[in-house]
């Protein structure tokens, strides 16, 4: 009887025990699910994840102990996602691995997490977490070994209790904006192995005590703000092999225990304030591969010690004050790749050993090194010189000839030697070097010819050879360096023409043949060349027409100074007519049946018969002549009705801002603001179509240059009979001539007649930010560090108009100009001031003109026009920035909104595939995402919902500088 009710219990328990196991295995399952309710899955990656299933182990990402079955790994890396790590991973209760790396999770780090007592790894790096690391987190971290949090948005100070965690061995908490010291104690952490804490803002001095982490194999503590000396313990941990200290205020000398570290494979201490002389004690770490030490204080001579790093790949020694010689014992370092010891005080001879080594980069500028260069040993002594890339010899003491054989560098990309006393001619060898991209022989005492065989030299994008006693012709054989971008030949004794080649050179943009002895004409075809900046012929004996067209139209007079028989509008010389030569009839000659006279040279005053079918000739031609006068008379008449007002410019004085000037109905009144440059050299470009830089809602824009040789930009108004007055007018443009700001275009006059108006502007080179953008200016594209500042800078622009009442109204593309240092100037502003008749329909369809950037309140009579409409175009033109795409796109058979598709992106968990694809990954998301969804917001239909300007740039600075309890934008 006892048996069968054992029996019966045994029937009536089973059950309950696989109930309660299925129960078991279903926390896995919904922890998940609750997981994934968080999140967004732009791609699809968790379409696996079924809340029906019995368990979780065949979902993507997801693995289970198989004694188990109860999930033990969640590796999610790389799948797209985003949102908040949520409360559904605690359901986990097994979980040993956790990492969700290079996702877009977004908030604070869950101190829960810890709570999981299996949990051995935390992998959360390359994210958008923000805010501090919860001190609670490190006091429950339970049997933790790995934790990475790199690459996020943290802040704050590393928890105090993070040296509880005894059984951590790595830590990376790199790529964030941590402050404040180290944690005491930190040493503690025996069992570490690997810490990163580097790219923070964390300061003060290194503990000592690092004899306690005898485990420590790699330490980086890089671009932080450490100071102090090192720990002189740090030779305890005799197990490292990676030591990153660079970046820091780190000072004194180099502890004697480094020699103890005799693992180490990488020391990086560069950019810091460490000084004295280089301990000997270095050449005893003898696994060393890669020594940087540059950016430093270091004195005294370079230890011979460092000849027994047999493993010595790498030692960079630059920008120190090092002195004495370069040590023989280098040569030991059979497998040294690079060697740079430029930016110090060395003296010497050039080592012989320096071409014996296989070496790829040797870089020993600005020394004190002298002597000659000897020629590389023969081939048949069997070095290697294909590997080197670079030799760096400017800026010495190096006399004697370049060697002759320099061809057998045949991988060479950059070859300088300039800024030495070398002399002899350039070798013919030169042409095997095929690969070289900066050619450099400048400021020696090199004479002689170009060899013709530069033209074999294909990849050459630089050649310098300026200030030498080079002679001769420019070899016509250059033409076939087709990538050459930079030519400068300037300061030597070259003769004879500028070859028509260079026409050929279609990625040219700087060439200097000043001060030589260059004749004849410029080649006509040097117009065609797209992308020329600079072309200096100053101080030549050139002749002739300068060429029409393309960058020769506002070519700057001071570039072509000094050729007295030069002639064109830059040289402020007029042309002579071509006037054919007379033709003089033979008097002896007869006439022929044709009725043509025979010419003759002879030009004694002789009777001349001339035949009847002649005389009809003359008599055509004379009426031809008649002809042609009067149609050129009427034609002035025509012409100069039209621009009376332009040509005036080269009579009226400039007048300084503070005085006004005298006005006549023919001269008009001309204005600058400051100084007083001779106006009338760039008048002509008012009647100059190859001058017009473009044409905008109030009128077209050309480049000039004044007699001094300064460019202004001029905009000529059309939209004259909207100005109300001259008194107006005026009060209204000197208002804005006395706006100066970094970001901002300076107006620096003004030119009124009833009939005519001119604004005159600084001249901004860099053209425009939709060129930029749309047109490839210049035949490269920004960079997100630069896209980023111009959002930024134009941004402060407009808070700086608004701070004083100036509505823009007119802000696109087209109107934020680049200069050559990369800053936005944004043009074009407070212009609808000028002109007081007009209401919002002609602002709309005159000025707004480019679709896209008009604020929705333009349609709408009720609502007022501020500021705000100013906020909605930068919200259109920071979206245009960072997407790389026009504000609406016509695609085959659909209109695309540029703020409509952004906005859709984001509800989609998918805006960081809205960022131009042109910059590959080479942008923070942690900077690119916010700024999208900042625009969006300047977008918003209802003005009051748009920030302020001053608003804007603050923004912008917190999100390029994130600060601690920062929130999110949308």
């Amino acid at each position: 009887m006892g048996k069968l009710l054992g029996f019966f219990s045994f029937l009536v328990l089973v059950p309950l025990f696989v109930r309660s196991l299925d129960s078991v295995l279903n926390d896995d399952v919904l922890g998940l699910i609750v997981f994934k309710a968080d999140l967004q899955d732009p791609e699809s990656k968790l379409i696996s994840w079924n809340e029906d299933d019995d368990s979780p182990c065949n979902w993507v990402g997801v693995k289970c102990d198989p004694r188990t079955n109860r999930v033990s790994e969640l590796v999610l890396d790389g799948f797209s996602l985003s949102g908040r790590i949520g409360r559904g991973l605690l359901q986990l209760q097994f979980l040993r691995k956790l990492s969700l790396s290079n996702n877009n999770f977004t908030g604070s780090i869950n101190p829960n997490l810890a709570r999981l007592e299996g949990l051995r790894i935390i992998d959360l790096s390359d994210n958008s977490l923000s805010g501090s690391t919860p001190d609670d987190f490190f006091l429950q971290c339970g049997s933790l070994r790995a934790i990475s949090f790199a690459k996020n948005n943290l802040s704050g100070q590393i928890p105090q209790s993070l040296i509880s965690c005894s059984t951590l061995a790595s830590l990376n908490f790199s790529s964030n904006q941590l402050s404040g010291p180290l944690p005491s104690g930190i040493w503690s952490l025996n069992g570490l192995r690997s810490l990163d804490l580097s790219d923070n803002l964390l300061e003060g001095v290194i503990p000592k005590g690092m004899e306690s982490s005898y485990n420590l194999r790699s330490i980086n503590l890089r671009k932080n703000r450490f100071s102090g000396q090192l720990p002189d313990d740090i030779g305890g941990c005799s197990l490292l092999r990676l030591i990153d200290f660079s970046e820091n205020s780190l000072s004194g000398s180099l502890p004697d225990s480094m020699r103890r570290l005799t693992m180490c494979s990488s020391l990086s201490l560069h950019g810091n304030l460490f000084s004295g002389e280089l301990p000997a004690v270095i050449g005893e770490m003898r696994s060393l591969e890669a020594v940087d030490l540059s950016g430093n204080m270091f004195a005294g001579g370079i230890p011979g010690s460092l000849g027994n790093l047999q493993s010595l790949k790498l030692l960079n020694l630059s920008s120190n004050g090092f002195s004495g010689g370069v040590p023989d014992s280098l040569s030991n370092c059979k497998n040294l790749l690079i060697i740079d010891f430029s930016q110090n005080s060395l003296t010497g001879n050039l080592p012989a050993w320096i071409f014996g080594l296989d070496l790829q980069k040797v870089s020993l500028s600005e020394n004190r090194l002298s002597g000659v260069i000897k020629n590389p040993s023969p081939l048949s002594m069997e070095p290697s010189y294909s590997n080197l890339q670079v030799l760096d010899l400017s800026d010495n003491a190096f006399s004697g000839e370049i060697p002759g054989n320099i061809g057998v560098f045949s991988n060479l990309l950059i070859l300088n030697v300039s800024r030495n006393s070398l002399v002899g001619s350039i070798p013919t060898s030169i042409g095997y070097l095929k690969a070289v991209t900066i050619l450099d022989l400048s400021e020696n005492r090199l004479n002689g010819s170009i060899p013709s065989e530069i033209g074999e030299v294909v990849s050459l994008k630089e050649l310098r050879l300026e200030k030498n006693f080079l002679a001769g012709k420019i070899p016509f054989q250059i033409g076939k360096c087709l990538s050459l971008t930079s030519l400068i030949l300037s300061q030597n004794n070259f003769s004879g023409p500028i070859p028509a080649t260079l026409a050929n050179l279609t990625n040219l943009k700087i060439v200097d043949l000043a001060l030589n002895n260059l004749s004849g004409s410029l080649p006509k075809q040097l117009a065609n060349l797209p992308y020329l900046l600079s072309f200096n012929i100053s101080h030549n004996h050139l002749q002739g027409e300068l060429p029409a067209g393309g960058f020769f139209n506002t070519i700057s007079p001071s570039s072509v100074s000094g050729n007295p028989s030069l002639c064109g509008s830059a040289v402020n010389r007029s042309c002579p007519a071509v006037l054919p030569k007379p033709i003089v009839l033979n008097p002896n000659s007869s006439s022929d049946s044709s009725g043509m006279g025979s010419f003759s040279p002879n030009l004694h005053p002789k009777k001349i018969i001339l035949s009847i079918s002649a005389l009809i000739a003359i008599g055509a031609a004379v009426v031809i002549a008649l002809g042609v006068v009067a149609v050129t008379v009427l034609n002035f008449r025509v012409r100069s009705s039209t621009s009376r007002s332009a040509a005036a410019l080269m009579l009226s004085g400039v007048d300084d801002f503070s005085h006004s000037p005298t006005t006549d109905a023919n001269s008009g009144k001309l204005v600058m603001f400051s100084g007083d440059p001779d106006f009338s050299a760039g008048a002509h470009a008012l009647l100059n179509k190859d001058c017009e830089l473009g044409r905008g809602g109030f009128g077209a824009v050309y480049r000039t240059v004044l007699r001094d040789g300064h460019p202004v930009a001029i905009k000529k108004l059309t939209v004259s009979s909207l100005v109300k007055s001259q008194e107006d007018f005026e009060r209204e443009v000197k208002k804005l001539g006395k706006i100066r700001h970094p970001n901002l275009v300076a107006l620096e006059g003004y030119y009124w007649t009833p009939s005519l108006q001119l604004l005159i502007y600084e001249f901004i080179s860099g053209g425009s930010l939709y060129k930029h953008l749309h047109e490839g200016a210049g035949g490269s594209f920004l960079s997100w560090h630069e896209r980023f500042n111009i959002i930024l800078g134009t941004a402060r622009s407009l808070a700086h108009l608004h701070q004083l009442d100036i509505i823009h109204y007119n802000l696109k593309a087209s109107n934020v100009l680049i200069d050559s240092t990369g800053e936005p100037k944004v043009g074009d502003f407070g212009l609808a001031r000028l002109l007081p008749m007009l209401d919002r329909y002609v602002l709309s369809s005159k000025i707004q003109s480019a679709l896209g950037y008009m604020a929705p309140e333009f349609a709408c009579r009720t609502v007022k026009i501020t500021e705000k409409c100013d906020v909605y175009g930068f919200g259109v033109l920071l979206l245009e920035v960072v997407t790389g795409k026009r504000p609406v796109e016509y695609m085959e058979d659909d209109v695309v909104v540029l703020c409509d598709m952004v906005r859709g992106a984001l509800e989609e968990g998918r805006v960081e595939q809205c960022v131009d694809g042109r910059l590959s990954g080479n942008f923070l998301a942690e900077e690119a995402i916010p700024v999208m969804k900042l625009g969006l917001i300047c977008t918003s239909q209802v003005p009051s919902n748009r920030p302020d300007m001053a608003e804007v740039v603050n923004i912008l600075e917190l999100i390029r500088c994130p600060s601690e309890g920062q929130e999110e934008l949308v």
